[in-house]
């Protein structure tokens, strides 16, 4: 038998996977408020489905499983910012709204960060449950990221880089 080769969640965790964890917890109770924000900002119906599909199915679950693998774990649980009101968008100044090409550039760098955040937490886990935890987080951020860059495309949203149109002759 190896070392750390029982029980996973018997098993204590190290200051890199707490640090993990909790920094993964602050960071999506900060996503909950601010997407909620941000449906408030929202005019276009399926960028409000896929916000209303995103806080339901992929920062819940992070939440919840995080600060319970906290809470299991006897560390205390990061601060939560409050829930936000719902507000009607037409109440909100035009000067001071989010528009929706901004609201999903947002989105799909938050998405980005995500991926790189939940790949360095399963690189330094040696508790294999929270690797796969953290690997189950990845490959929904992934089909949402996905399913985020389909819509910036559909929508016209999508900025690109200058693209190269110059080909260079073989040498």
């Amino acid at each position: 038998m190896g070392i750390l080769s029982g029980d996973q969640q018997k098993e204590p965790m190290h200051y890199g996977e707490v640090f993990s964890v909790w920094s993964f917890a602050q960071a999506a109770q900060g996503f909950f408020a601010g997407y909620q924000t941000y449906l408030n900002h929202a005019g276009d119906q399926d960028l409000r489905t896929f916000l209303q599909d995103t806080i339901r199915n992929v920062i819940q679950p992070e939440i919840e499983q995080t600060t319970q693998l906290l809470k299991e774990n006897g560390v205390s649980l990061p601060p939560a910012p409050p829930e936000r009101p719902k507000a009607n968008l037409e109440d909100i100044p035009p000067g001071a709204r989010f528009n929706d090409p901004e609201i999903a550039a947002a989105l799909s760098m938050d998405y980005a960060a995500g991926l790189v955040a939940c790949s360095q937490a399963m690189g330094q886990c040696t508790r294999e449950d929270i690797a796969a935890m953290f690997g189950a987080f990845h490959m929904k951020k992934a089909q949402y990221a996905g399913q985020l860059l389909k819509m910036n495309k559909d929508k016209g949203w999508l900025v690109l880089p200058p693209l190269q149109v110059k080909q260079t002759e073989p040498v």
